[in-house]
């Protein structure tokens, strides 16, 4: 089984992906959080900071771009391709209702024709791997069968499939009769992501989809950063590996960010995950949530990692 990190803007960029290679070693792919092409045919310097290769040296990461349009997409990943990359990652599972009123992410299922334009311009004109994250549709499972004609026409690398269709966002369980449907059709090779947040889903996943032998990881590898390792080998990770990889992070963005509040609000977020691998974390989690000083945060942290101990197992985390 190879295990992908899923993209999560505003969470795994460089620095989260090298500290968690440095503490588990267990992921075999990362994919980056999405890069918007714009306009002006310029990267934002945080998309550039992300792909430098010089800050994701010894990993094995793939670009993920986000655009419905076909021109957008050739020119961002020639680009990329610049700069080493031989694969990028083509958005069409992002629910945020910023980027499908846009009729991008998962928005552009529900235009198919235009989707298929899209396809032919972007596999006529590029010379690398080019794989697909999509979820089952826009509005109902039933689109499905139509994209699936769609991806068949084309050489996906990979499609990583997210059995949710938009509206679902990540609630409701994920639909495993349309992936099996998808296991039957697609000429492509499959990539599953999708609520598997412990070694016991794992499990069930694979008894259920034994052929499928590429998984991505979101939420639930956020929230237990050990879980690849777990599923592989049932390694589970221990508090003193997971406190090291709290002050790698933490070092890091200190780095190359200026200000206690907005190294505060990037850790934060990681904690919105993390919390829940603590037994009785809920009182800690208010203390970080409130704290306004890096001193009071890492008192906080402190004391979290010295009073409480890690769940046996992984709960169920909100899912990607």
């Amino acid at each position: 089984m190879k295990y992908y990190f899923a993209p999560m803007e505003g969470i795994t960029g460089y620095v989260y992906r090298n500290a968690h290679h440095k503490f588990f070693k267990q992921v075999d792919v990362y994919v980056m959080p999405f890069i918007v092409p714009t306009q002006n045919r310029k990267f934002a310097s945080r998309e550039k900071n992300d792909f430098l290769p010089e800050h994701n040296v010894g990993l094995h990461v793939i670009p993920q771009i986000l655009t419905n349009k076909g021109e957008d997409f050739i020119w961002a990943a020639n680009e990329l391709k610049q700069f080493g990359y031989e694969e990028v990652n083509l958005n069409l599972g992002c629910p945020s209702p910023t980027v499908v009123t846009k009729g991008r992410g998962s928005g552009f299922l529900g235009e198919p024709e235009l989707l298929q334009i899209f396809f032919d311009q972007i596999f006529s004109a590029l010379n690398m791997k080019i794989s697909v994250k999509t979820r089952i549709g826009k509005d109902s499972p039933e689109e499905f069968g139509r994209l699936m004609e769609i991806y068949n026409k084309y050489p996906i690398e990979e499609l990583i499939i997210h059995p949710r269709v938009q509206k679902d966002y990540y609630k409701h369980e994920p639909n495993w009769n349309v992936m099996k449907e998808a296991v039957s059709l697609s000429k492509n090779p499959l990539c599953y992501n999708g609520n598997l947040f412990s070694a016991e889903d794992y499990e069930k996943f694979t008894t259920v989809f034994p052929s499928i032998d590429h998984i991505m990881l979101g939420r639930g590898l956020v929230a237990n950063p050990g879980l690849a390792g777990e599923m592989r080998d049932g390694e589970k990770m221990d508090k003193r590996q997971l406190k090291a990889f709290h002050d790698e992070i933490l070092m890091g963005y200190e780095e190359i960010i200026s200000g206690d509040r907005n190294v505060l609000f990037k850790m934060k977020e990681l904690w919105a995950y993390m919390i829940q691998m603590f037994d009785g974390g809920e009182k800690h989690g208010k203390k970080i949530k409130k704290s306004q000083h890096l001193a009071d945060y890492r008192a906080v942290v402190d004391s979290l990692f010295g009073e409480l101990d890690l769940k046996e197992s992984g709960g169920a985390f909100g899912g990607i």
